[in-house]
């Protein structure tokens, strides 16, 4: 347990450096920028996939409604017939 507290200090120590902390935010910008174009294509294709995902899944779901509704019909012209 020692180990992981003392590695814990010494993480902190460096990440606390501003020097650290620019370095990351510079190299994030950077690869930001290189590949700004399969970011974005990936997150068109995500966006997309979440549609179609929302849109499947409207559709089985007004299926299933349509079925309860059939059977509800179904059910209470049975009633009436009795």
């Amino acid at each position: 347990m020692a180990a992981g507290t003392a590695g814990t200090g010494i993480i902190r120590r460096i990440f606390s450096n501003p020097w650290v902390t620019l370095a990351i935010g510079a190299a994030a910008g950077y690869y930001g920028y290189k590949y700004r174009k399969e970011i974005v294509a990936a997150a068109r294709q995500a966006t997309d996939a979440g549609k179609d995902f929302v849109l499947e899944k409207r559709e089985r779901l007004s299926d299933i409604v349509a079925e309860a509704d059939d059977a509800e019909d179904k059910q209470t012209g049975e009633d009436k017939a009795e």
